[in-house]
């Protein structure tokens, strides 16, 4: 008896239909593995065995894909139950966790965080940047701009560790260099944490200031 012929992988009728998470899902498989830059809609097709015309149906072009991939790995944001510490506190682990999240996705982050558009006001990650600075009785007219400066500070800091440019940048000169003279070695994970500690210290001491100086104005 002849053996029935498979059709070709991407053309066969899906098992499971095609949704917009599952589609946002596979792809996030793939930047993870790969990088932005490697996805295509092609490729994407193949992973989720699946006729490349379908997914169009769902999204209607790469940008429009990452937007929602960006979109849900944001979802996953999620902040403790923080009401009853200090603002500061809820501010540093805020921060934590989402250095956190970008390490688990730093292919997708380090592409998202050179968009304007990558925080968006629904986002978890915003609101609870928001609600943080509202518990620290920052006047409501000054959330937004400083929201915003706390923004440009974490995701630069991120964008310059998840590209490698932080661990660098240690080894430049005054950097002590090895016994036959080869240059520094970039610094252990431990380090870089120290360092991103560094850098919270100096964004709440900044903001404690701010806040002062906000609360004293007629």
């Amino acid at each position: 008896m002849e053996k029935q012929r498979k059709a070709p992988r991407g053309t066969r009728k899906r098992d499971v239909p095609l949704t917009q998470d599952g589609i946002y899902a596979m792809a996030l498989k793939l930047i993870d593995a790969d990088g932005v830059e490697a996805l295509t809609m092609r490729k994407l097709a193949t992973a989720l065995d699946a006729n490349p015309m379908s997914l169009y149906h769902h999204v209607p072009n790469k940008e429009a894909l990452l937007h929602g991939v960006a979109a849900l790995v944001g979802s996953h944001f999620r902040e403790g139950k923080r009401e009853d510490m200090p603002w500061q506190g809820r501010m540093r682990q805020l921060a934590l966790d989402f250095r956190a999240l970008a390490h688990r996705h730093p292919k997708l982050m380090e592409y998202s965080f050179a968009r304007a558009d990558y925080v968006q006001p629904e986002d978890p990650f915003w609101r609870g940047l928001t609600d943080t600075l509202a518990a620290a009785e920052l006047p409501a007219s000054a959330i937004p701009r400083v929201a915003a400066s706390l923004c440009a500070v974490f995701t630069g800091l991120l964008l310059s560790e998840l590209t490698g440019a932080l661990q660098r940048w240690t080894t430049l000169p005054p950097a002590p260099s090895g016994p036959d003279g080869e240059a520094a070695s970039p610094p252990a994970k431990e380090v870089v944490d120290t360092m991103f500690d560094y850098a919270l210290d100096a964004t709440i001491a900044g903001l404690e200031s701010q806040i002062a100086r906000t609360r004293k104005e007629p």
